[in-house]
């Protein structure tokens, strides 16, 4: 894990005017690039960018935390006495339950033992103990429900709203209806986890029938190659400037050609778009990804300012932490650049040994790394925003697909739960140090069964503290308005400041 840019050292970053560096920039993407730029001069018709506000923000940019997999409510934030007091005892749901692979064993007490944190005297697991110092800053919703309980679709609600694939995710409508703050970086970024993808794939960060410029833009920090395809790779030496410059004008022609023949589809300017944005990282994306320029104290309140050189193989928390924090700390660099959106991916669908949250077998060997290391880097990211005025502006959000039941699943492990898990919430005007929405004595479904927390309020609070109305965020796709919220949702008053 190295401290400094995931790109090549030595790189020279001479300052060039626009044209000059489109021009001069290898691989053919300059040349593709520039014609974004005569676009803007009349030649492809003017670019235009879509600014929505419909009342006065509290927020101006979003991370959100995915936990892929499904956490454990009961083990993390929702402590529950009853579990302790009836542990082993064989667990009576008083109706039939759907489980997903039959984990319906006794009643499984918290993993770890709980305790009360801050003014609020909220009680968490000792496993997050990290959290304790910005738990007043938190808003728990523990009375969250889903749809399903297959990590594929759970997945997809809670990143896009719809739990099947084709529709645009939280990220990409925030892209679309408030464009960018920073023309050189993406304004939704996505930081995966680093051993591998969660169910879907990039399908939860795809923008779907809205313009290909608002999808989530991928980034492995810590990587030789944190950006894939960014710059011209190591075999084309054959690309010279003489022979890229001099695809310009036939690009222009097809480009020209193109959109005459095709008028209505913004396609070719989204993909313009795209690469000259492209072009505009290769700049700007080695400043914002290095570490150098960050002082000693910041690299010590995430824990990175002693990395060892390796890790064992077998999972373990230091090793989690320095991966999610350095995600964490990649985060704040790219949003006080003005990225609107990043989201931060924890765990992987890779199967075993697990890297995931999916604890079927093993909830303490499990979530235990994940956990720890997610809480540093939680607790981090919260109080270095703070001190730099950032998170009066900024909204943190932490989720997963669904839950864990309160039975046990072969002794250790727990079962999908979709009836009842958290969410937690903070900055850009959250109210902080509150929980919202009881879970039941078991944590197995909301205490008011007629009054459950959904994806889609969530997601409408969120777009609300952005200065959005859900309700008017739309696009026309295949003769219906389709929006974020799809023809759900309510602002949570309760959590607002």
């Amino acid at each position: 894990m190295q401290r400094s840019s995931a790109f090549p050292h030595g790189q020279e970053l001479t300052p060039l005017s626009r044209r000059e560096f489109l021009w001069r920039s290898g691989g053919g993407l300059g040349g593709i690039a520039l014609a974004s730029m005569l676009a803007e001069e009349g030649v492809l018709g003017a670019a235009t960018s879509t600014s929505v506000l419909h009342h006065p923000p509290k927020a101006r940019r979003v991370v959100q935390l995915f936990m892929a997999g499904a956490a454990s409510h009961i083990d993390l934030f929702d402590y529950k006495p009853a579990l302790v007091k009836h542990h082993g005892e064989p667990a009576d749901f008083g109706e039939h339950v759907e489980a997903f692979q039959d984990g319906l064993g006794p009643w499984l007490r918290p993993v770890w033992e709980f305790q009360p944190y801050g003014q609020s005297g909220k009680m968490l697991s000792e496993v997050v103990a990290p959290l304790g110092d910005v738990v007043d800053e938190l808003a728990f919703v523990h009375n969250m429900v889903g749809k399903t309980g297959v990590h594929s679709q759970a997945t997809l609600l809670q990143a896009t709203g719809f739990n099947r694939p084709g529709f645009p995710s939280m990220g990409s409508w925030i892209s679309y209806g408030l464009g960018s703050m920073n023309d050189d970086l993406p304004a939704f970024v996505v930081l995966p986890d680093h051993r591998g993808l969660a169910s879907n794939g990039t399908k939860n960060w795809d923008s779907a029938f809205l313009p290909s410029q608002h999808q989530g833009t991928v980034i492995y920090p810590g990587r030789e190659n944190a950006i894939a395809d960014l710059f011209p790779d190591e075999h084309g030496d054959y690309i010279t400037n003489a022979s890229s410059a001099a695809t310009v004008p036939l690009l222009n022609r097809l480009n020209r050609h193109h959109a005459e023949q095709r008028s209505g589809d913004g396609r070719l300017e989204a993909r313009i778009r795209s690469y000259e944005l492209a072009a505009r990282m290769q700049l700007a994306a080695p400043e914002a990804l290095g570490f150098a320029d960050e002082p000693e104290h910041v690299l010590r309140l995430y824990g990175l300012d002693n990395i060892p050189a390796s890790y064992p193989e077998e999972i373990n928390a230091r090793e989690e932490s320095v991966y999610f924090s350095t995600k964490c700390l990649v985060a704040r660099r790219l949003l006080e650049r003005g990225v609107r959106f990043v989201q931060i991916w924890s765990g992987n669908d890779n199967g075993f040994p697990r890297r995931n949250w999916d604890s079927h077998e093993d909830v303490q060997r499990d979530h235990g790394p994940l956990a720890e290391g997610m809480a540093r880097g939680c607790a981090a990211l919260i109080r270095d925003l703070q001190q730099r005025g950032l998170l009066d502006d900024t909204i943190v959000l932490w989720t997963t697909e669904f839950g864990r039941m309160p039975s046990s699943q072969g002794g250790k492990g727990r079962d999908h739960n979709p009836y009842v898990f958290t969410n937690w919430l903070c900055g850009g005007g959250i109210k902080g140090g509150i929980s919202y929405g009881p879970s039941d004595e078991w944590g197995y479904k909301p205490l008011d069964r007629d009054r459950p927390t959904q994806v889609y309020d969530i997601h409408a609070t969120i777009l609300h503290q952005l200065g959005i109305d859900h309700e008017r965020l739309t696009f026309r796709n295949n003769g219906i308005d389709r929006r974020l919220t799809d023809v759900h949702g309510h602002v949570i008053h309760e959590l607002i400041s």
